[in-house]
């Protein structure tokens, strides 16, 4: 059956079935799609609470621990907003060590991370202005880096997939900069029958070998044809195959270098581009106690922050929340067992229980992690009785406009009506969030499903036929 088919079958048993269930009963359009795609009802949890009344809707298989998937985030950033405040702010310091004079610094300039997640080149960009504006343009010295705000061991960016160019596989650092991502950009060159390609940010220690041909053909294919590799280091990425002619431009994000040679290639390339001069190498350092910054760069509010990782489900992001929840609360440098140990100790103090959790790296992007929908419901109970509440639905991707729901949810009557966190991975379905319903209840409402070929879309599917359903009530 066509999935136009199938959402007209959920609607027609939707508009049927308005009666709320009874505990431990799905809803029969939940029913008929698992049925459809023989998936078997045990794969599936599901919890759904009217956070006004208190009252539970529906529960199935609520109590068995599966793998929420990106969903995960909404734990992490709600403790983010519990224990950092939404006001909070990452600090990014630069120093000069040396004397100036006439625009020109005779020595070093050091930059001193915080963890401060969203440093994309805009706001590298906003940061150099006010060096500037501290009177250097020439720097006689190399630039010092210093990231030790975090301690991040041992971090494979291979071990979940083997895609270790993925941005989603991006480890957590106290000097995160742009993710640590490059866009690569190719557009067809017909006068040369080749395929010109360009970086963004442009990165003068980031070598690029184009081995691409220009094929014929209309603009598809995965990765439009394009095989991407690189050597160990990650300096030098090279792009093979045949790019189709049909194209007119295509992007592609992938990561680059080492996190400190990517901060000292961004750096160069923008400071250079705003007019600064600078010959220098890089060195990784640790900031004399005694010095004092002649910049204080400001983060946007975590109120922001959680916004940009909830509704485009950002992985580096939130595990630099983690990381943060561990440095400021049991001191320096944060690691990821500290903000494990946080958001436990957080659990305990506020009385939520969820016995089944296990956290792992806070972002989601894990075969390990674990939870049930009724530990999450109670989750997202709490979070709804609190002041920030406000905030915290915000940050959710709202059901067929924007983040990762903007092409999701999207027929007529569940538009805007849902603020979701969604969660996939290999064989993992999930979304957790809030929705309104015709009459203006509010729900809180999880589902888990983990199954062979469910993030596939039998797994979007059945979130359909639940959420109309809901809806209804």
């Amino acid at each position: 059956m066509k999935y136009g088919a199938i959402l007209s079958a959920i609607l027609a048993i939707t508009l049927t079935s308005a009666a709320i269930a009874e505990e431990n009963v799905l809803p029969q359009p939940v029913q008929h799609i698992l049925d459809i795609r023989k998936v078997p009802y045990d794969t599936l949890s599901v919890y759904v609470q009217d956070v006004d009344s208190g009252e539970v809707v529906v529960r199935w298989q609520d109590e068995v621990p599966r793998n929420p998937a990106s969903t995960m985030k909404l734990l992490t950033t709600l403790v983010g907003l519990d224990v950092l405040g939404p006001t909070y702010q990452w600090n990014t310091e630069v120093y000069v060590l040396g004397e100036i004079s006439d625009g020109r610094l005779d020595g070093d300039l050091l930059i001193r991370g915080y963890g401060d997640p969203f440093m994309v080149t805009e706001r590298v960009w906003q940061m150099l202005r006010l060096v500037r504006q501290a009177g250097i343009q020439e720097i006689d010295g190399n630039l010092l880096i210093d990231d030790s705000y975090f301690h991040v061991n041992g971090y494979d960016p291979a071990e979940f997939d083997r895609q270790p160019l993925r941005a989603y596989n991006v480890a957590p650092n106290a000097l995160l900069t742009n993710f640590k991502v490059v866009r690569y950009w190719f557009e067809p060159d017909h006068e040369h029958n080749a395929v010109r390609v360009w970086v963004d940010p442009p990165l003068e220690n980031l070598h690029v070998e184009n081995r691409l041909a220009l094929g014929r053909g209309y603009c598809g294919g995965y990765q439009r044809g394009i095989t991407v590799t690189a050597n160990e280091a990650i300096d030098k990425m090279i792009f093979s195959g045949r790019f189709p002619n049909g194209c007119k431009k295509y992007a592609m994000d992938r990561t680059a270098l080492s996190h400190n040679e990517f901060t000292y290639g961004l750096f160069m390339s923008v400071w250079r581009e705003s007019g600064g001069e600078f010959r220098g190498g890089w060195m990784n350092t640790t900031t004399p106690e005694d010095l004092e910054p002649i910049v204080t760069f400001k983060s946007l509010p975590l109120a922001e922050i959680i916004s940009r990782i909830n509704k485009n489900s950002n992985n580096v992001m939130a595990r630099q929340i983690l990381y943060t929840l561990s440095a400021e609360t049991l001191g320096p440098p944060g690691t990821e067992s500290g903000g494990r140990k946080v958001i436990e100790d957080w659990l305990q103090d506020t009385g939520i229980e969820l016995a089944t959790l296990r956290l792992d790296n806070g972002a989601g992007l894990s075969r390990d992690a674990r939870v049930s929908a009724r530990e999450f419901g109670a989750l997202l109970e709490y979070a709804w009785r609190q002041p920030y509440m406000p905030e915290y639905v915000a940050s959710m991707a709202l059901s067929g406009l924007d983040g990762t729901l903007r092409r999701k949810f999207d027929d007529a009557q569940l538009t805007g009506r849902a603020h979701l966190k969604t969660g996939s991975l290999d064989h993992v379905s999930a979304i957790a969030g809030y929705l309104q319903s015709r009459s203006g209840r509010r729900f809180a409402v999880v589902m888990l499903h983990n199954h062979e070929g469910v993030h596939r879309g039998p797994g979007e599917e059945a979130q359909v036929a639940l959420l109309s359903w809901l809806y209804e009530q």
